[in-house]
């Protein structure tokens, strides 16, 4: 990102090279427009990325209230409601912004995304539906993969998780929940495997931990497997594997898991003591 000051310098230098040969009065406009465009871009980004997401909503509401037709505010707008939760708005804006005549795919794509936060899998299918299958992006993919899974579509949801996981050189979260898919249909081997593979491209991704310790407790395979962790991390894991021993019916290995996990934590493991105590005598 540019400085705001170094734009407004090279813009002034810009003037002062070129202002014997024009009128001096449209070049000073013209610039002053320029570096207006310029400081308004980055702003834009930094509400998008690192601002708090109500005063983003609020600043892009600000915005496209004065510029209704600029379609970079109205995108701005509705990401900016997806960053603060508010799906149901979002996905008015992203309609909004899908009917602009400067739409892209990529729109639809975010409308697809906003209607599945919003339950709207029925919605999503038919927006995705409607993009040519030429438009081949990560997100789109993943997105079709979700649609897929929700409706039972197993062999489909493997096809585009696969292409998704492809098209990214960060697919940790891809294959974690393709992972999650595969969990939930009882492919416990197969789940346990994407799980591992995501944790080779992000080694702290958490949520793959835990579900791989489920996914290996679901095959009654209750040691820890060898990957890195805070000792917080093991004895969260340590707790997911001894719920899982008792849902099995494994009360005794439960216990002992249990037990671990609440002299692993570093500190007072209230979820695991009350886990233990309502276990009782069992």
């Amino acid at each position: 990102m540019r400085h705001p000051q170094l734009v407004i310098l090279m813009a002034v230098m810009a003037l002062g090279l070129s202002a014997c040969g024009r009128s001096g009065e449209d070049e000073v406009q013209r610039a002053l427009d320029d570096i207006n465009v310029i400081d308004s871009t980055n702003l834009n980004e930094v509400m998008l990325t690192v601002g708090d997401p109500d005063e983003a909503v609020a600043y892009f509401t600000r915005a496209v209230g004065s510029a209704p037709d600029r379609i970079d505010l109205m995108r701005g707008l509705a990401a900016s409601q997806i960053r603060a939760g508010r799906i149901t708005e979002a996905i008015t804006a992203w309609r909004a912004v899908t009917a602009h005549p400067e739409a892209t795919y990529d729109d639809q794509v975010e409308l697809a995304d906003a209607l599945i936060r919003g339950n709207e899998w029925s919605e999503a299918q038919a927006v995705l539906n409607a993009i040519p299958p030429t438009h081949e992006t990560f997100k789109r993919y993943r997105l079709e993969a979700m649609v897929a899974d929700a409706n039972e579509e197993w062999a489909r949801a493997d096809s585009f998780y696969e292409i998704a996981a492809g098209l990214t050189t960060t697919p940790a979260g891809v294959l974690n929940n393709w992972g999650f898919s595969k969990l939930t249909r009882g492919d416990y081997r197969g789940a346990e495997r994407l799980f591992t593979d995501a944790l080779r491209y992000e080694p702290d991704l958490f949520t793959a931990k835990n579900n791989l310790v489920m996914a290996r407790g679901a095959q009654r395979n209750y040691e820890l497997p060898i990957v890195r962790m805070t000792q917080t991390e093991r004895a969260q894991l340590l707790y997911t594997l001894a719920l899982t021993a008792i849902k099995q019916n494994d009360i005794t290995i439960g216990r002992g898991l249990l037990q671990e996990a609440i002299e692993t934590h570093p500190q007072h493991f209230e979820e695991a003591v009350r886990a233990l105590r309502a276990l009782g005598d069992r």
